[in-house]
């Protein structure tokens, strides 16, 4: 029988988890509109990041003993220039912000009001810290065009929308990965979306 549980969990014990946040990013992000084609290697550098960090935080969802789900976050200040220089340029104070690096979801438990709990448990963590004045994370912009984009498909905006969040005009950054249809990585425009505390 399934049952469905959340448990959420910081610095580094997410190193339990690092296999399964790793799986998940790269099986949620090779669909569109992300279509990240992506590597084990790669996630082990991404995620030492957050289980070095002691104020970085992952919420977990459960199906039994599997996970199923995952949304992390951490302080700006404690993430990789790369991340923070979008930041900075725009005049922001990385110590003021509290970064959502992503959530992601098997596609066959989306639609029971999961998501919510992602941003709900980001955000009572961040205002504990009492820095922070600001939630931020970024997505992946792609063309209207986009060949690969399925008939019907409805960008997230909306949603981020109504949770709050709003785009950063003019603050945006490009991260480097490799799409399922090509053959090497490309640079991929990425939209800063905020909401203040």
């Amino acid at each position: 029988m399934s049952e469905i549980r959340i448990k959420t969990v910081y610095g580094n014990e997410l190193q339990e988890y690092t296999a399964d946040l790793a799986r998940l990013r790269i099986k949620v992000f090779r669909e569109y509109p992300y279509l990240y084609d992506g590597t084990f290697e790669y996630e082990s550098k991404y995620l030492a990041t957050y289980i070095s960090c002691p104020l970085a935080m992952a919420v977990l969802v459960f199906d039994n003993e599997k996970v199923i789900g995952a949304s992390t976050g951490i302080p700006l200040a404690y993430e990789t220039d790369e991340f923070k220089a979008p930041f900075l340029k725009a005049g922001m104070r990385p110590e003021d912000i509290f970064y959502c690096g992503e959530s992601v979801l098997q596609k066959e438990y989306r639609g029971r009001g999961l998501y919510k709990e992602f941003f709900a448990g980001r955000e009572n963590y961040a205002r504990t810290l009492g820095d922070i004045r600001t939630l931020a994370f970024c997505g992946v912009v792609r063309p209207e065009s986009h060949p690969l984009k399925p008939r019907g498909y409805k960008p997230l905006d909306d949603i981020w929308s109504y949770f709050g969040y709003r785009p950063l005009e003019g603050v945006l950054t490009h991260f480097n990965w490799q799409d399922i249809d090509q053959k090497e990585q490309t640079l991929h425009p990425m939209q800063y979306w905020v909401k203040d505390l």
